[in-house]
């Protein structure tokens, strides 16, 4: 079956997931019941011939889920605050309030977006460079290759130990299981299943077009690229990095994207390693978690429409989700019914028949007694 397109991020207690130019964000709020919440999707880039650009929409997209998963987790997070905390409105709140007005709230988001940027480059970018650069001048061997090499296994390095250590949290834990339960439910849809909690828990938790895979796969395609920076400035060579980043991002974009059309065995096993890494970002989802998940796809993607075939998977306004399912069901039952109701007639009039009042020929043919069979 056809990818199905859509995506989505693990948020505090509940997921978010995008189709098209619509996003939904379901949320197991303290009470136990599920919020859902759908709005429109706007791009930081309104020229959509520019998103539709190869290597160039990488760079774009990157950033868009970026501000995306901010504007989520946040939406997600104003469920847990504390009565206090909530009811206060926050310095830095009256701060931004006071010099930006209405347009505060996107103004603390992009410089949300802006310093992740900074601090995520910082530590893996720039920083594995100069722990390799030290050990360089302390060692004294001159190979440009294992420079590059040593860099990339540090830049690796770093990242397993970051995930390692949130990881121990009890928040990122169950973030986790629900980045599992995102990735199951859009597993069974694509692999032609009713979307059900018992039919969610049988697929996989690992899917190809995974953001944990797009990481791993910039910090290797990294290698690469890096080798080609031939200047002896360690200053340059920075420069050179950074600039390079936008770049490396939108190669890796467009693999992610590839793998998830592709069922090349090349393209399979070259997705390994990213899979793999899955292994540290996703758990095995609860039950409850499986509904919340199948609540933010069913509020924004139509996957009975998807496994139908249609192009348009967009939920239409007032649809409830699963009405083609439960439509289905009940044609079953009525046919059932009447198949039932058939077989009856049928017994009826079987027994309706009298076979005293046979014509007698059919008596003869059949014969009186024992001695004329």
């Amino acid at each position: 079956m056809k990818p199905s397109g859509i995506g989505g991020q693990a948020v505090l207690e509940g997921i978010m997931m995008k189709n098209q130019d619509k996003y939904s964000i379901a949320v197991r709020k303290p009470n136990q019941e599920i919020e859902v919440c759908v709005k429109e999707y706007n791009s930081i880039i309104k020229n959509k011939k520019l998103l539709g650009l190869p290597f160039i929409r990488g760079v774009f997209n990157f950033i868009d889920s970026m501000v995306l998963g901010v504007k989520s987790l946040t939406y997600s997070a104003s469920f847990y605050e504390e009565e206090e905390i909530a009811q206060e409105e926050k310095p830095l709140d009256k701060a931004t309030n006071k010099m930006f007005g209405e347009k505060a709230e996107d103004v603390l988001m992009g410089l949300t977006v802006f310093f992740s940027v900074i601090v995520s480059v910082a530590l893996f970018m720039v920083l594995p460079f100069f722990v390799t650069d030290t050990i360089q001048r302390f060692t004294g061997w001159e190979s440009h290759l294992a420079f590059n090499t040593i860099e990339g296994c540090i830049r690796i390095g770093l990242f397993l130990i970051y995930i390692l250590l949130i990881s121990r949290m009890k928040d990122i834990q169950r973030t986790f299981m629900y980045h599992g339960a995102e990735h199951k439910c859009i597993n069974c849809i694509e692999n032609g299943y009713e979307l059900t909690v018992g039919n969610v828990k049988v697929n996989s938790r690992y899917h190809k077009r995974c953001g944990t895979s797009f990481l791993f796969l910039v910090m290797i395609i990294s290698i690469i690229f890096f080798l080609f920076i031939r200047v002896d400035n360690r200053i340059w060579k920075v420069v050179f990095r950074l600039c390079l980043v936008p770049v490396i991002a939108g190669v890796s974009y467009e693999f992610i994207r590839l793998a998830g059309r592709s069922e090349s065995k090349l393209v399979n096993v070259l997705s390994k390693p990213g899979m793999w890494m899955q292994k540290l970002t996703t758990r095995e989802p609860e039950d409850d978690m499986i509904e919340v998940a199948i609540k933010a796809i069913e509020a924004v993607f139509d996957w009975e429409k998807y496994q139908e075939g249609e192009e348009n998977t967009e939920v239409e306004v007032g649809k409830k989700p699963g009405r083609r399912r439960e439509r289905k069901k009940k044609t079953q039952q009525q046919a059932h019914q009447q198949l039932e109701e058939s077989a009856q007639q049928i017994r009826e009039n079987i027994n309706l028949i009298d076979l005293d009042e046979q014509p007698e020929d059919v008596e003869i043919l059949f014969g009186d007694d024992e001695d004329d069979l």
